[in-house]
């Protein structure tokens, strides 16, 4: 499972890619999404084509993924800048059709492997045609935010539940494209568990997950951040379940996508948990 944290602050990246996180998120996207999630409580990018340069060189050993805004006049400039500046990922969110991802494809132009963040009711009605082009997209993740927003839910995990998600996992991974949806809180927290989340990971063959923000809670810099959390241990813990959850006969699994569906009919109606 490759595990990703969104941050900008080069000690939290050098000390959370010492504690096992696989990959370091920097995210520019800003046009349209606090209109859209300006309610929750989620990620508003502050970062800059300059952190990915600084982040490149505090974690050499990691891979740094960089969302750029959806397309735009300026989309070319702005992906070669962050490919420039070392991205070994380049992430297009918010798109609705396959001529979109085209565009983007063919501007990153194969200097940086490609994520779209399925995350409009468009895209995912459209998934088909846009795995037409599936030898140029490195992995697809399913962005539930504002793909539920998008529908009209009331709790992003209804995605998870009524069956949307497993649709997309058996169109994208039949594609031999790297499979991943939301964001994963901290073991033994969330509105529903993150343990059953994590057993859906595991059952649908997603292969990426977003530590959400409880793995930073309100910590302003690495001083703040090792005071209230001990990453390495959740982050072992993550890896643990994981495993436990692969070895386990799919009944296992099963049992966990109904204890997983009752728990969402349960928070149906709530305020929308971050991921």
């Amino acid at each position: 499972m490759i595990l990703l944290l969104i941050t900008n602050d080069p000690s939290i990246a050098r000390h959370a890619v010492d504690a096992g996180v696989d990959r370091i998120f920097i995210d520019l996207e800003t046009r349209g999404k606090r209109v859209r999630q300006g309610h929750l409580d989620t990620h508003m990018a502050t970062h800059s084509v300059h952190d990915v340069q600084t982040m490149r060189a505090a974690v050499p050993d990691a891979q740094i993924l960089v969302r750029v805004d959806p397309l735009y006049d300026g989309t070319h400039e702005e992906i070669d800048a962050v490919i420039g500046a070392g991205a070994d990922i380049v992430m297009l969110p918010m798109f609705t059709s396959a001529s979109e991802v085209v565009t983007f494809l063919e501007l990153v132009n194969q200097r940086a492997q490609t994520s779209l963040l399925v995350e409009t009711p468009q895209a995912l009605v459209r998934i088909d045609d846009i795995l037409e082009h599936s030898s140029r997209i490195d992995e697809i993740h399913v962005g539930l935010n504002d793909l539920h927003l998008g529908m009209k839910l009331d709790f992003m995990f209804e995605l998870l539940s009524g069956g949307i998600i497993e649709y997309l996992a058996e169109r994208v991974r039949a594609a031999s494209v790297r499979f991943g949806f939301g964001g994963i809180a901290r073991l033994g927290e969330g509105k529903v568990p993150a343990e059953l989340i994590l057993s859906e990971h595991v059952r649908l063959g997603s292969e990426m997950v977003i530590l959400s923000r409880s793995f930073r809670g309100r910590a302003q810099n690495l001083k703040d951040l090792q005071s209230e959390i001990d990453l390495s241990t959740e982050i072992s813990r993550i890896r643990k379940v994981v495993e436990i959850f692969q070895s386990a006969p799919p009944e296992e699994r099963l049992a966990n996508q109904r204890r997983l569906r009752e728990a969402v009919r349960g928070a149906v109606g709530t305020s929308p948990i971050s991921a």
